[in-house]
């Protein structure tokens, strides 16, 4: 028993240092480039989906440098940073929601956007416009500051479920539950996946119809440009969020007690979702200047 369990934190160590420094490298520099590309063309910088895809790329790369370093240190290379400061194990989780949910927040309303934009509706199509663009990113900004408030309270030095060793935890029941279940699963998982796949797929159904209207021909070019980039953005996300999530909800939700070979098999399933879970803010942001 005891060899399935350091065979398996072996396994898990391995696969959070080869999968995420390259996430990490690959997110960083394709969320720098992914800016510049945006900033640098006018015909993006005026349009509101590209605004939207602008605030996310900075909370892609926020997230990238707060939550996935921290987490190549700690299980790759055994340096947990949040066992060194409770502050800092504190506001670590706090800036992970901030910005994971901003950049959920931003992606739900490009997906928005892009389908009002190409609406054949006059009246759909003037809620396309930078204006309210810049007043939605406020409001998603703003919600997660105030979310992740609970943080500063709830997360302090504990055990961990999973290995039972000394960690960064929720010591609260009740905001254990929330975390997983409004959190994750309604947060970050069912309520952005609901709405980018549903939009998403009346924007593509859209830019078909396109054509047989009369549209200028930048503006429909541009108009299928954007679409294919949140588009790109709206599979990714849901074949990658999906597994951490069901991972999420089997640690809260089995009784894990004494049974160390299943704690092993739950943290490597974690330890491997949630690469695939970061790859989110790396691997779409160079997506989009593939898109381009």
């Amino acid at each position: 028993m005891s060899s399935i369990i350091s065979l398996l934190a072996d396994i898990s160590q391995q696969v959070v240092i080869y999968m995420n420094i390259p996430i990490l490298t690959a997110g960083v520099i394709g969320g720098i480039l992914n800016l510049i590309v945006f900033l640098s063309l006018k015909t993006f910088r005026e349009s509101p989906c590209t605004f939207y895809l602008i605030f996310m790329s900075f909370f892609n790369i926020g997230q990238l440098l707060t939550g996935d370093l921290s987490r190549l240190m700690t299980v790759g290379y055994n340096i947990d940073w949040t066992l060194s400061s409770l502050f800092y194990c504190k506001v670590r989780w706090y800036c992970i929601q901030i910005c994971a949910l901003t950049s959920y927040g931003c992606l739900c309303f490009a997906t928005l956007d892009q389908y009002l934009a190409t609406s054949s509706r006059h009246r759909w199509q003037q809620w396309s416009n930078i204006q309210l663009a810049h007043r939605l990113c406020a409001i998603a900004f703003i919600f997660s500051i105030i979310h992740g408030i609970p943080s500063f309270f709830y997360y302090n030095y504990g055990y961990s479920v999973v290995t039972g060793e000394p960690a960064c935890v929720i010591t609260n029941v009740i905001f254990q539950q929330y975390r997983t279940y409004g959190y994750f699963v309604v947060l970050s998982g069912i309520l952005p996946m609901c709405i980018t796949v549903s939009f998403g797929l009346l924007a593509y159904w859209n830019v078909r119809q396109i054509p047989y209207r009369t549209v200028p021909l930048v503006r429909r070019e541009l108009d299928k440009q954007l679409t294919s980039m949140v588009l790109v953005q709206v599979v990714f996300t849901f074949i990658v969020t999906l597994p951490y999530v069901i991972v999420e909800i089997l640690q809260t939700s089995l009784n894990i007690g004494n049974d160390q070979v299943l704690a092993a098999k739950l943290q490597f399933a974690q330890y491997l979702t949630v690469g695939f879970d970061y790859s989110y803010y790396a691997v779409s942001l160079i997506c989009l200047i593939i898109t381009v």
